[in-house]
């Protein structure tokens, strides 16, 4: 660490230290009522150097013999500070799990950038010929009647002033404004008439 052995750190410093999370240290301390950092205005922590080296002997215990928070605290009370606190790491040693990134740490992965006017060019290969389905051998057929004539529907429409102008966008819009509809009054009035003239004729 570039600081002198007798400087004060911040929490983030003696997790990068101890190669821990900075929560893992306000734990410890909500665990060990040994540890006690002095606190400034805002709760900001400042970690001498006695207190480093408790949370470097604690961080042995748990971290490599393996004993429970329980069995620390037990070594606490019954051997003391002094005794877990020779446990630690030198203040200018670093833990070897800091120099490993951790699991949870994205590598950003910057993507190359493609110019504006350059196109990107995808082979797609050359189009394969769609089959045409086979067609089925034509159904034997029985003859049946003739059926008898009818006469042409729409023989009428020679008669109707359809299918063109606003007739036609009429047929083939579906919304109206008012204006298109007093356009449309007068063929359909026209219209009207026509088929009375048909439904007439073929009644008589």
């Amino acid at each position: 660490m570039s600081k002198s052995p007798d400087a004060f750190r911040t929490i983030s410093e003696v997790a990068d230290w101890l190669g821990v999370q900075a929560h893992v240290l306000r734990f410890w301390e909500s665990r060990f009522n040994q540890v006690k950092p002095v606190k400034r205005a805002g709760g900001r922590r400042y970690y001498r150097p006695n207190d480093m080296r408790l949370l470097g002997g604690i961080k042995k215990l748990l971290h490599e013999d393996g004993i429970t928070i329980k069995g620390v605290q037990r070594i606490l009370r019954e051997q003391g500070v002094a005794h877990v606190a020779a446990l630690s790491q030198g203040l200018d040693e670093v833990s070897e799990t800091d120099t490993a990134a951790p699991e949870s740490v994205v590598v950003p992965f910057a993507a190359k950038p493609v110019p504006s006017n350059e196109q990107i060019k995808l082979d797609l290969g050359e189009a394969k010929p769609v089959a045409k389905p086979q067609q089925a051998a034509p159904a034997v057929t029985t003859p049946q009647a003739e059926p008898e004539p009818q006469e042409p529907e729409a023989a009428y429409l020679d008669e109707a002033p359809l299918l063109g102008g606003i007739a036609t966008r009429a047929w083939n819009q579906t919304d109206f404004d008012e204006d298109i509809l007093r356009q449309i009054a007068p063929v359909a009035k026209e219209l009207r008439a026509v088929l009375d003239r048909i439904e007439n004729r073929s009644a008589g």
